[in-house]
Parts: structure tokens; sequence; C-alpha cells
């Protein structure tokens, strides 16, 4: 992608504004007009592009499946989409063995959201040898280990520790300076929840709080939900739970209340899934990060067709290509 592509990208997402987000990024919108001449696979054929997300379980992407699956529509005739996820956000296994798939299908492009973000380089390496164009979409490859295996793999995504500390930023405005506070991450091996984690320590380092605890609760419910658990009852003075995602801290709003501490303790979430806005709207959960997870997937296929459309090699690829991320909190 171009420098120049690049920042017609991020002037339409920075000035659209907040309030008319979800709107302007539309995906038959936002990118019909950057489309150009359509891509082409071997043949002459539409190209294929495999989407492969973690968890379908996770509203998250579901969502960033959907998007992905208007813009298809919106171009039938630009490519085809294969979409995949695995069962659970840990699941590294079947993730590769997903890709290893794609390999022996010959797709033209895989837009991935990596499950682990050391572990997929392998697998990712064999597939840009075997000539197919690789993107990076919501969490980030390891760029260190990308660099071992001589190559290069751009990343669509937001900055996830900007996001984090937005939220910890407006948490901290609640709280006193000394509050202790509790941060339950995502799987610890993947960039975004370091991200995300090292953004929410910013903002309570700045407002002089104290972070007691910092455990992972996988990105699911139940761990989440365990993880919150653990941490109220070590912790009788706990202010807030910080977490990593939307579905933890639905979990922690239940650990919350199965406590008896409902209004007594906030918690934060990241991913602004439409299940945490009754929770933002009654006061359970004090705010989340828009982090537009269809509009991630569109970002991650538009880059690829036109690296394809445009006959880019995979190392000449821009190497970042930032999305936006908005606070939201209680209308």
């Amino acid at each position: 992608m171009n420098s120049i592509h690049r920042r017609r990208m991020i002037a339409a997402c920075l000035t659209a504004g907040a309030a008319v987000a979800v709107n302007a990024f539309s995906p038959a919108i936002a990118f019909a007009q950057t489309a150009g001449t359509p891509a082409t696979a071997a043949g002459g054929k539409a190209p294929r592009v495999a989407l492969v997300m973690k968890s379908l379980a996770n509203e998250f992407f579901l969502t960033m499946e959907d998007g992905a699956k208007a813009y298809q529509k919106a171009h039938p005739k630009d490519f085809e989409l294969i979409s995949n996820g695995i069962k659970n956000e840990t699941d590294t296994s079947a993730q590769i063995r997903i890709v290893e798939q794609m390999i022996v299908s010959k797709v033209d492009a895989i837009i991935i959201a990596p499950a682990d973000s050391k572990a997929m380089v392998p697998v990712l390496k064999k597939a840009v040898d075997a000539g197919i164009i690789v993107v990076n979409i919501d969490n980030r490859l390891d760029p260190d280990v990308v660099s071992s295996k001589g190559m290069k793999i751009p990343f669509v995504g937001p900055d996830n520790a900007k996001g984090a500390k937005l939220a910890g930023d407006y948490l901290a405005k609640s709280l006193k300076a000394g509050d202790e506070v509790g941060i339950v991450e995502g799987v610890s091996t993947t960039t975004n929840a370091q991200q995300r984690t090292a953004g929410f320590k910013a903002a309570m380092a700045q407002a002089n709080m104290k972070v007691v605890s910092l455990q992972s609760g996988d990105w699911e419910i139940d761990k989440g939900n365990a993880v919150s658990s653990a941490m109220l009852n070590e912790y009788p003075n706990l202010k807030a739970l910080l977490c990593g995602n939307d579905n933890m801290a639905i979990g922690a709003v239940s650990a919350v209340r199965a406590a008896g501490r409902a209004g007594k303790v906030a918690v934060i979430g990241y991913d602004n899934i439409a299940a945490i806005k009754p929770m933002l709207n009654d006061g359970r959960v004090l705010a989340t990060v828009d982090q537009f997870a269809a509009k991630q997937a569109v970002f991650g296929i538009d880059t690829a067709l036109k690296a394809l459309r445009d006959h880019t090699k995979q190392n000449d690829l821009s190497a970042i290509v930032e999305t936006p991320v908005v606070l939201v909190t209680k209308k």
C-alpha cells in the first residue's frame, strides 16, 4: 500500500469523528472509491481472500465477519470471501491448521487475526512462500519474529495501548490517588493483550492508582469471571477492574454482583460489542473502547486487494496502517 493511499484511509477515519464513525466507515461506501481496477487471480478470476479470525464465540469476531461479508456483497466481482474462525481464543493449533488448509486451497490472500503473536508466524511464512499475500489485523504479529523469517507482514489495526489509556484515563476521573485496581488481561502471549495492559498501567500510574493484581482471563467470559472473583476476594478494597475485552468485562460484572459490590467496583471493557451496551447504559460497565471490528476486516481486505491489483510483493507492502479507537461511555 503506498503512502498516499494509507493517508487517505486514515484521514477518512480520523475526520469522520466518533459521532458518525459507524456510518462513515460503511464498507459499501468507504472503499468503493478506492477500489480502482478489480484485482484478478490466475485465469482472470476474482481473487479468493481468506479471512482467518479467532473465536467466533466472541461477538467481536462475528461483527468482523459480518463486516467482511457486507463488503464482499457490495463488491461481488472484486473478490471471493472465505471466512474461518477457531472454537476458542487460545486454540492456536486449530488456527494453524486453518491457514494450512488455505495454503492447500491456493487462496490468493489471507487476512488474519492471529491467536498467538509468535506461534502463527511459521505457518504464515509458508503462505508467503506459496505466493499468498498475508495481511495481519486486530492482534499484531511479533515484529521481531516476523523479521527473523526474512519477511514483512503489514499490520492493519488500532493502537491498542492508546485505546486502553483512553479508558483508563476516564476511569481515573472517578477514583482518587492510591485506590486499588486490578487488570484482567487477555491471552498474555498476544500483542494486543500486552498493549492494552500497558495502556491501562500507564493511565493508572499517571493518576497514582495502585495496580494490585494482573491476571489473564484468556479473553473469555467464564475465565474473566473467575479471575475477577479471585481478585475481589483477595483485595476487599478493590475499586475497579480493567478488562482487556468486553467478554471478560461481562464476566467481571457478574463477579462484582456475586460479591455484593455492585456500584462499588467500576468495570472497564474493550471492543464495544452489542452485549456490553446495556451494561454501559445502566452503569454496570463504566466505559469500553470501540476499535471498529467490521472495518478492520475491510481495511485488511482492501490492503490485500490493492497488493494483488498492483502486483505488489509481500515485502514491499506498508508496515502499518493504523485504524481508529474511540472511547465509549454511557449515552
